[in-house]
C-alpha cells in the first residue's frame, strides 16, 4: 500500500487563467500523493529570493509526487505553457518526468535537469516536438533570456483538455539512490513565448549555434579566413602508388582499373596498379550540404541576409516518406551557409578553389576516396578515387514496409523497373566509364528492405502480398505459392488463414499474418520470396551494369535497413557489398562471420561518431560523450574493420558538420564533420583520424 501525504499547499482555480500556484507558500488547499517520495513542507530561500521546498525520491521504479486539486480541476490554457520554479538539490543531473493528466488523456515530458542555480521549467500544454521546428534535435537547456534561467521542454508527447486539468505527476526513473529536487511556484500561462524563446536567436551570421562557444567558433570575417585557409601541410608519403595502393605489400593483379582480391586469407580492393588498396573515404564532401530553410524561421536567426542573395534559393522538402512525415517549417527560403562561409574565404574561381583546399585536407589526413554524394567535380581532379551512384527512378510499382524512410521499395519485378535501371546506369556511366580513377558504382540508397519492429523482416512480403492483382511483385509471390502447394486449401491450412481460392490471396489488401510457431511454413515461405526479391533487383542491376561498363566494381546498395537474404543476394551479385552502419565496431552492425562464410568482401560505407560540443544540437547516429572521444572512437572502428578480413574500407559520413536549424533533406542537424560549417576543421579529430588513416592505409605513416 502506497503512503498518502495530504498537505495543505496549493489551491485549485476555477477561473479561465488560473492563478499563480506555490508550493512554498500555500494559499489554499491541494492533495498530494507520493510514492516512495517525500516533501518536505520547510521553506528554503535560494540566491535569488525564490522560496522553495524539497521533494526526496527515493530509489524504486518510478518514485513520485503526484499534485491534484482538492475539488475539482484546474482551467489552464488550451494553449498555453506550465511554469515551475524547480532545482535540482543534486551535484550531478537528474532526470524529471512531468505527466499532465486530464482525466485519462495525459500530456508528458522529460527533462534533464543540470546542477546549479534555480530555473524555471516551462512546458507547453501541447505536443511538441523539434521535428515541428524543422531539426531532429533542438537547443540544449536550459538557457539564460537575459532575465530568468529557462529550461523549456522542446519535446512533449500526448494531449490534454486544458480547462479540465486533474493532476501533475512528478517522477523520476528507477534512480539508484536518494535524488532532492527543490521546487516552488506553479504557473500556468497562455501562448508559447518560452518555447519561440527557446528557438529565437540561436544561429549566427556564420551559422554558429550563439549560446556557447567552442575552440573553432570565429566572430570575425578575418579570423573565418585565416583559419579555413589554415592548412596543415601533409607529410611526404612514401610506400603508395599513384591512386593510393600500398607497394609495401605483395602485389597482386594488375588490370588497369580498381578490382577485388583475396590474398592471404584477407579481402582487398586493388588499385590499377595492382596494390592492396583499402578505402579510407568520406562521404558528402560538397559545398551545397549546408542548406537550411530561412522561411518561416526568420527568428531563429541573428542575421538572414545570406538567404536573399546568391546562397539562398527555394524548395519543397514535405513528402509522405518517413524523412519528412513529422517534420515541420521543410518549405520555403533556404540559406547555404556553408558555401556562403566558404565564398568568404576564398577569391576566385571559388569551386575551383574549394575543392582544391578540400582535397588537399583530405590527402593530409590519409584519406584516398571521396565516397558518395561527393561533388561530382572532383572526377575531372585526377587526384582521388572516388564513387558514383546510380539512381533508380520511374514509374515502376513500389511496395510499402510501413516506415519507407527514403521512399517506398521499388518492384524489381516489374518490366519497367528494368527499363529505369537501363536508363539510370546509361547515365551514371555517361564521361566516366573509362576514368582509372572510378573506384565504382552503388545502386540506389537505404532502400526499406524492412519495416520496423519484431516482425520488420517480413515486411515487403506482407507489403506485396497486401497489393492488387496488377502489382508484378504480388504476382511472384503468388507464383511462387502456387508452385510450393497443390492447392489454395493447403496454402491456407499452412499459413492457417482462410483463402477457398486463389482469388481470395490475389485480391487486393490480403492480410498475410505474422509467422508463428503454429504455422512455421509462413516464415519459411516469406524467406523464400524475400530471396526471390533480392535476387532479382541485384541481378539486374549487375547484369546491367556489367553490359555498359565491364570495367568497374558494382559496391552494391548502400544498405541500411536489411535483412539477412537481402545481405546474401548482395554477396552474389554485387562485387562488393557496402553497408551503412552506425556502431560502436563494425561486427555489431553486420554478421562479419556470414560474410566470412560466403568468402564475399564488405565495404562499410557511412559510419561516424558524433558529440554535442561544437554547435549542432545532435550527436549523430552514433553519439559519443565529447570531441576528445570521437578519435578515439574511429580508431577502435576502423582498426577493427581492417583486421576483419573481409572489410576492405571505411567512409566517414561526413564531411562538413549539418546546420544548426537542420538540412532542407530531412532536419538532421548533428556535429558529425571532419570540418565545421565555417569550413574550419576540428583539428584535434583530424589529427587522430590521420595518425589512424596512415596506419590501415599505409605508407610513411606505417601500417598492417
Amino acid at each position: 500500500m502506497r503512503p498518502l501525504i495530504s498537505l495543505l499547499l496549493l489551491g485549485a482555480s476555477a477561473s479561465a487563467h488560473a492563478e499563480t500556484l506555490d508550493l512554498a507558500n500555500p494559499g489554499a488547499t491541494l492533495q498530494v500523493s507520493a510514492k516512495d517520495a517525500t516533501l518536505d513542507p520547510t521553506v528554503r530561500k535560494a540566491a535569488d529570493g525564490r522560496s522553495l521546498v524539497a521533494a526526496t525520491f527515493r530509489p524504486s521504479p518510478s518514485p513520485s509526487l503526484v499534485l491534484a486539486p482538492k475539488q475539482g480541476s484546474w482551467h489552464w490554457p488550451a494553449s498555453g505553457t506550465l511554469r515551475l520554479d524547480v532545482q535540482n538539490g543534486m551535484p550531478w543531473p537528474v532526470t524529471l518526468v512531468v505527466d499532465i493528466a486530464s482525466g485519462d488523456k495525459h500530456l508528458k515530458t522529460t527533462v534533464g535537469l543540470p546542477p546549479g542555480p534555480p530555473q524555471v521549467l516551462s512546458i507547453p500544454l501541447a505536443a511538441t516536438s523539434p521535428r515541428a521546428f524543422g531539426m531532429q534535435v533542438g537547443p540544449p537547456m536550459p538557457f539564460d533570456d537575459g532575465k530568468t534561467k529557462r529550461l523549456v521542454a522542446t519535446s512533449v508527447d500526448g494531449a490534454i483538455d486544458g480547462g479540465a486539468v486533474t493532476t501533475v505527476t512528478l517522477s523520476m526513473p528507477q534512480p539508484g539512490a536518494a535524488q532532492t529536487v527543490l521546487f516552488g511556484k506553479v504557473d500556468a500561462v497562455p501562448g508559447d513565448a518560452d518555447l519561440r524563446a527557446a528557438y529565437t536567436g540561436i544561429v549566427d551570421r556564420y551559422g554558429q549555434f550563439t549560446r556557447t562557444t567552442w575552440p573553432e567558433k570565429i566572430d570575425s570575417d578575418a579570423s573565418l579566413k585565416q583559419r579555413a585557409n589554415a592548412v596543415t601541410a601533409p607529410a611526404e608519403v612514401r610506400g603508395l602508388d599513384r591512386y593510393g595502393g600500398r607497394t609495401d605489400l605483395p602485389a597482386l593483379k594488375v588490370t588497369g582499373w580498381f578490382h577485388t582480391q583475396k590474398q592471404g586469407g584477407r579481402w582487398w580492393l586493388v588499385s590499377p596498379e595492382g596494390h592492396a588498396f583499402f578505402s579510407l573515404g568520406v562521404n558528402a564532401v560538397n559545398r551545397t550540404d549546408g542548406r537550411t530553410y530561412v522561411q518561416g524561421r526568420e527568428f531563429m536567426f541573428t542575421d538572414t541576409a545570406g538567404a536573399k542573395g546568391a546562397f539562398g534559393g527555394a524548395s519543397d522538402s514535405r513528402s509522405d516518406n518517413g524523412s519528412q512525415r513529422d517534420n515541420g517549417m521543410n518549405h520555403g527560403r533556404w540559406w547555404d551557409i556553408y558555401a556562403n562561409n566558404v565564398a568568404r574565404t576564398l577569391d576566385g574561381d571559388v569551386e575551383a578553389a574549394w575543392r582544391k583546399r578540400s582535397a588537399d585536407r583530405l590527402r593530409a589526413w590519409r584519406f584516398n576516396t571521396l565516397g558518395n554524394w561527393s561533388d561530382p567535380a572532383f572526377a575531372n581532379d585526377k587526384r582521388m578515387a572516388y564513387t558514383v551512384p546510380i539512381l533508380i527512378h520511374g514509374d515502376f510499382n513500389t511496395v510499402s514496409t510501413g516506415y519507407d524512410y527514403w521512399g517506398r521499395m521499388p518492384d524489381p519485378f516489374d518490366p519497367r523497373f528494368v527499363r529505369a535501371t537501363e536508363a539510370a546506369i546509361a547515365n551514371a556511366t555517361n564521361g566516366v566509364r573509362d576514368d582509372p580513377w572510378l573506384l565504382g558504382y552503388f545502386a540506389d540508397n537505404e532502400l526499406a528492405w524492412a519495416g520496423q519492429g519484431p516482425q520488420g523482416r517480413w515486411a515487403l512480403a506482407v507489403g506485396a502480398l497486401a497489393q492488387g492483382p496488377d502489382s508484378p511483385a504480388k504476382q511472384a509471390f503468388l507464383e511462387y505459392l502456387k508452385k510450393t502447394y497443390p492447392d489454395a486449401g493447403a496454402f491456407a491450412k499452412a499459413w492457417g488463414v482462410e483463402a477457398p481460392d486463389w482469388n481470395r490471396v490475389a485480391a487486393t489488401g490480403f492480410h498475410a499474418p505474422d509467422p508463428s510457431e503454429a504455422h512455421p511454413a509462413i516464415a519459411s515461405d516469406y524467406i523464400a520470396f524475400l530471396k526471390l526479391y533480392a535476387t532479382r533487383y541485384f541481378q539486374t542491376v549487375a547484369d546491367t551494369l556489367k553490359k555498359t561498363d565491364p570495367h568497374h566494381l558494382f559496391l552494391g546498395g548502400r544498405l541500411a535497413v536489411r535483412t539477412p537474404e537481402v545481405e546474401e543476394a548482395s554477396s552474389r551479385f554485387a562485387d562488393v557489398t557496402s553497408i551503412n552502419t552506425y556502431t560502436d565496431l563494425p561486427e555489431h552492425g553486420f554478421d562479419v562471420a556470414e560474410f566470412k562464410r560466403w568468402d564475399k568482401p564488405v565495404l562499410i560505407t557511412e559510419f561516424h561518431f558524433g558529440s554535442a560540443d561544437r554547435g549542432p544540437f545532435g550527436n549523430g547516429v552514433a553519439a559519443v560523450a565529447s570531441e576528445d572521444e570521437r578519435g578515439k572512437a574511429y580508431a577502435r572502428f576502423v582498426d577493427a574493420a581492417a583486421a576483419s578480413g573481409v572489410v576492405v574500407g571505411t567512409h566517414w559520413f561526413q564531411y562538413v558538420d549539418q546546420p544548426v536549424t537542420g538540412r532542407i533533406l530531412d532536419g538532421e542537424n548533428a556535429h558529425i564533420g571532419l570540418v565545421g560549417i565555417t569550413d574550419i576543421p576540428f583539428e584535434g579529430f583530424t589529427r587522430a583520424v590521420t595518425t589512424v588513416n596512415a596506419r590501415v592505409g599505409g605508407g610513411s605513416g606505417g601500417g598492417r
